[in-house]
């Protein structure tokens, strides 16, 4: 005979343990099931194993989705000061880095290990290395892995990462439903390039800081060369917004034809890699040198000349093969449609007591803690409604 709980939550990562926790401290009987032998193994490798948990710039602006409105509610009722008040609750020291990243002093093991405490609060039942197998739903129950329930929740993340056993199970799941699918894709990954730019990759472990475009989408952070192409907080960042066959710029020095003027004034024997080593890595100096081809020293280079390269240096462009697909993507743009959600409790707007949260659903965040936020919030969201409706349930009974 199956056991018998209020929800089921497939997944136990971030979004899972979160919608669990709540849901159980409210009174909600929660089973999570999760095939990994270790709950939250994608926060457990997250900002170098410190777990860039949120982002306190958190806004609904920071997110990708078909409908760029749907995260609004979720965001404003559980914030990332709401998550941080949970973090300092359990004692955990944290710091800020740059753009309002929050992460660790010590482990990410930190926020494992307090998800599985709020888990255990809420009398949360969780079993590990479980296949989920197949999944029916009939009389208003699901039936998963010898268990059943009212409510449903898919929590098993996107295909990124598959060596951390990311699958897009999800997707699978929805559709049996009936729900809809924005196609997955990677995203906050970096980019190939071809053999046109072989000189970028022939410099690999560059890194300097620039502006990188895609479209009327612009992040400023550091940009690394890599051997296969394109990497780099702000290649990340601008990723998730590429189209094959766009093309990707860099704004190396800004105001750049005043610098190379200011230089010519100043070394008018010096050639163009001496003004450029001053503003840029040396390796890279050297092969956007090569590239420009200018052999006369500054003070006999006419200022037209100078003008153009500026140009170049301020709108570098480049037109990625592809990129290094699901297994480097942080994250997975894409995923279940918000079309068929609600944006209050997450629920399915066809399938009464089935969910969807996390980086399952088509929201993706900005580099920087914020899909650990949306996992936070949407998990959240679920688990309040999961309590309310388990709630109304018993009254009924």
């Amino acid at each position: 005979m199956a056991m018998r709980y209020d929800a089921i939550i497939l997944g136990a990562g971030g979004a899972g343990l979160l919608a669990a926790a709540t849901a159980g401290q409210a009174g909600a009987q929660v089973l999570v099931i999760d095939h990994a032998d270790k709950p939250g193994k994608k926060i457990l490798i997250s900002g170098g194993g410190r777990c860039n948990f949120t982002n306190k710039d958190t806004l609904p602006g920071c997110y990708l989705s078909e409908n760029r409105h749907f995260a609004k509610s979720a965001l404003s009722r559980y914030t990332q000061w709401d998550f941080l008040a949970l973090v300092e609750r359990y004692g955990i020291a944290w710091h800020e880095k740059t753009l309002g990243q929050l992460f660790c002093d010590g482990s990410a093991r930190q926020i494992v290990a307090m998800l599985l405490e709020e888990c255990r609060r809420g009398a949360v039942d969780i079993r590990l290395s479980t296949n989920i197998g197949e999944i029916s739903h009939a009389d208003g129950r699901f039936y998963v892995a010898g268990a059943e329930a009212p409510q449903l929740v898919i929590a098993t993340g996107g295909a990124s990462i598959p060596k951390m056993g990311a699958t897009g199970r999800a997707y699978a799941i929805a559709k049996q439903f009936g729900l809809g699918v924005v196609p997955p894709r990677p995203a906050l990954v970096p980019f190939t390039l071809g053999d046109e730019d072989n000189a970028f990759r022939a410099i690999s472990g560059v890194s300097c800081p620039a502006v990188a475009h895609v479209g009327s989408v612009s992040f400023a952070e550091a940009v690394l060369f890599t051997h296969k192409g394109l990497s780099g907080p702000a290649i990340l960042q601008v990723s998730s917004y590429w189209q094959p066959g766009q093309e990707v710029s860099l704004t190396l020095i800004a105001d750049a034809a005043a610098k190379l003027r200011a230089a010519k004034q100043r070394m008018p024997r010096a050639h163009l890699k001496a003004a450029l080593s001053e503003l840029l890595p040396n390796r890279l100096a050297e092969t956007l040198a090569d590239r420009f081809g200018i052999e006369t020293e500054l003070g006999n280079t006419a200022d037209a000349a100078l003008d153009r390269i500026a140009q170049t240096l301020t709108h570098l462009p480049f037109r990625p093969t592809g990129t290094e697909g699901f297994a480097k993507a942080e994250v997975t743009a894409g995923g279940i449609s918000t079309a068929d959600l609600s944006s209050k409790t997450m629920e399915s707007r066809t399938v009464p007591g089935l969910y969807a949260i996390g980086e399952a659903v088509d929201v993706t965040g900005w580099l920087g803690g914020y899909n650990f936020q949306w996992a936070w919030s949407s998990g959240v969201a679920a688990g309040q409604a999961i309590a309310a409706r388990a709630a109304l349930q018993e009254k009924a009974e």
